[in-house]
């Protein structure tokens, strides 16, 4: 969890995961619906009418660790030991909670935003959900729903988006309805999509913003990659070069 904070010469650490659980759920959509889920797990479905309909159960969970390389799982709420858990059959979010990013936004106020898959419109969405300690978590609904078809795939393959709110919590908007970071090079170690993204706002005098992002090719290759904006403009970015991990 970034920001401030970390920097202290004390510091515990905070790591929030996606985890998967044996159990499986009911994927009752269109079956004609051929999705690709991008989060950090490579999770996919190709096939909604295969083994019955039915996917692994994912949940948000929480490590922490005192030095950043050994760390300890803490049982959350929920009977598995996550954070909490999806919503009800009725609920946006009923299916997974994926891809947990939480951000320290004041004494007794942390945010975590996930995204999940909306069985009701068959739409993806990113929900919110609010703490004060960091382990017990209260959802605060969705923020944001899917938008023009096209503006996340690119030639079919994952993009990039960027939306901006004044608050964090409602009001959110789209910076624009194409992608910031897409697919370009079809012979790049990232031809085959791009996404994830972790935006971090570089200290001192530079005005800079880097993107660290999970970019994968051909014949199942994934990497992280970082794209560095043209100064203050957090809309317009340009890959680096320079390394791959």
């Amino acid at each position: 969890m970034s920001g401030t904070k970390v920097r202290a010469s004390s510091v515990v650490y905070s790591l929030y995961y996606t985890g998967f659980s044996p159990e499986k759920v009911n994927f009752l959509g269109d079956d004609s619906l051929d999705l690709n889920l991008e989060n950090p797990e490579r999770f996919h479905i190709r096939n909604l009418s295969g083994e019955n309909g039915k996917i692994f159960k994912s949940l948000p969970g929480l490590a922490i660790s005192q030095d950043g390389r050994h760390w300890a799982r803490i049982e959350g709420e929920h009977h598995s030991g996550a954070l909490f858990d999806v919503g009800s059959k009725k609920d946006w979010d009923s299916l997974f909670i994926a891809s947990p990013q939480v951000f320290f936004h004041g004494n007794g106020d942390l945010r975590m935003y996930y995204h999940s898959f909306d069985m009701e419109n068959g739409k993806f969405g990113i929900g919110i959900a609010r703490s004060r300690d960091g382990m017990k978590w209260v959802k605060s609904g969705k923020v944001m729903g899917a938008g023009k078809r096209g503006g996340l795939m690119n030639l079919g393959k994952g993009s990039i988006g960027l939306a901006v709110s004044t608050d964090g919590l409602k009001g959110w908007r789209r910076l624009k309805d194409e992608a910031v970071l897409k697919v370009e090079a079809e012979d790049g170690w990232d031809n085959e999509g791009v996404g994830s993204p972790c935006l971090v706002q570089m200290d001192g005098d530079s005005d800079e913003w880097r993107w660290y992002y999970r970019g994968h090719g051909n014949g199942g290759r994934t990497g992280i990659g970082l794209a560095i904006s043209e100064g203050s403009d957090i809309g317009r970015f340009r890959r680096w070069t320079g390394f791959r991990l």
